[in-house]
């Protein structure tokens, strides 16, 4: 797979293809309308890809922006920025992908387009910000990670996006850290 899928919801994940928010050298995972095209697919908004355009990109990008922003006001409490709730709610009233099974079973998208993967999108987000996950919802543990997902786990415990890389990341640096501390206690120990 070209893209993660930690969030636990399409609209989130959306969101996270722009990664590692809080460093000064984020991580554009939406670099060129394949990468779209194949996240629209990878998502299973789509059952295929499809041509995406230079200007479907662009347009992925405002969306994206504007989902975030959306997320980020639900989880501090805040009122959104006006625009930008007309901009998802415009997009959310749109027509989204029509599946269809086919004889042998299969799910199949009617005439897919980006455009019907942005109404999905959007109407993701109203689905999730609007619902009762909405107060399930967190930042990845990881200083450096901007992920946000819908913490489902027994007790809300769940810290990390994911244990790859991110929880293993910071398990592993705890490990060293104890390790160290414990070396430096008995060389303290033994120096007396």
């Amino acid at each position: 797979m070209m893209h993660a899928f930690a969030g636990g919801a399409p609209a989130l994940d959306f969101a996270g293809t722009l990664r590692y928010r809080h460093r000064s050298d984020p991580r554009e995972d939406m670099h060129s309308p394949l990468a779209l095209s194949v996240w629209f697919r990878e998502s299973g908004i789509l059952d295929r890809d499809i041509p995406c355009d230079a200007a479907d990109l662009r347009e992925a990008l405002t969306l994206r922006e504007a989902v975030h922003h959306l997320i980020l006001a639900k989880m501090s409490d805040r009122n959104p920025d006006q625009d930008t709730l007309t901009l998802v709610n415009d997009y959310a009233r749109r027509p989204a992908p029509v599946p269809q099974l086919t004889p042998d079973g299969q799910r199949h998208v009617v005439d897919p387009s980006a455009a019907q993967a942005f109404a999905a999108i959007a109407q993701d987000t109203v689905s999730v910000l609007g619902g009762p996950e909405a107060a399930l919802l967190k930042e990845c543990g990881n200083p450096e990670c901007s992920q946000v997902y819908i913490d489902r786990s027994r007790g809300s415990r769940r810290e990390w996006c994911a244990m790859d890389p991110c929880g293993n990341k910071i398990k592993a640096a705890a490990y060293r850290a104890r390790k160290r501390m414990n070396a430096l206690k008995a060389a303290s120990t033994r120096s007396r």
